[in-house]
């Protein structure tokens, strides 16, 4: 079970890495093999599914997002525990509220983490 200093610490850092713009500090928080669900993935590489698995294709969907948004800049709102997953509520791109959730293993690595856009 996670505690709320694991999820605190896990949102700080996570937002933290996507301001940084370095995708190794964005990728280190994930295991290799992960799976990333989310819309944008349609509209930025063409995956119809919305899922993409392993860090190197995730690698080239955030590579070419951050490349679109040169001055993304995330802004937490908020973060809520469960038992194996964690969910960080931010400001996104044009400030657009956006959730993202993330399973962990034993590692405290992501092992799937999927984006939730307001509408």
């Amino acid at each position: 079970m996670l505690n709320d200093t694991f999820a605190s610490h896990f949102a700080q850092e996570w937002i933290d890495a996507w301001n940084s713009h370095d995708m190794t500090r964005i990728l280190a928080h994930y295991r290799d093999d992960f799976v990333m669900a989310s819309p944008k993935i349609v509209q930025i590489v063409g995956e119809p599914s919305g899922v993409l698995r392993g860090k190197p294709a995730v690698a080239v969907y955030w590579t070419t997002a951050l490349s679109r948004l040169p001055d993304l800049r995330f802004e937490l709102i908020g973060v809520y525990a469960g038992v194996d997953r964690v969910v960080i509520h931010y400001f996104g791109a044009g400030g657009q509220q956006a959730a993202e959730s993330f399973v962990f293993d034993s590692n405290g690595l992501v092992i799937e983490a999927a984006a939730h856009y307001a509408i």
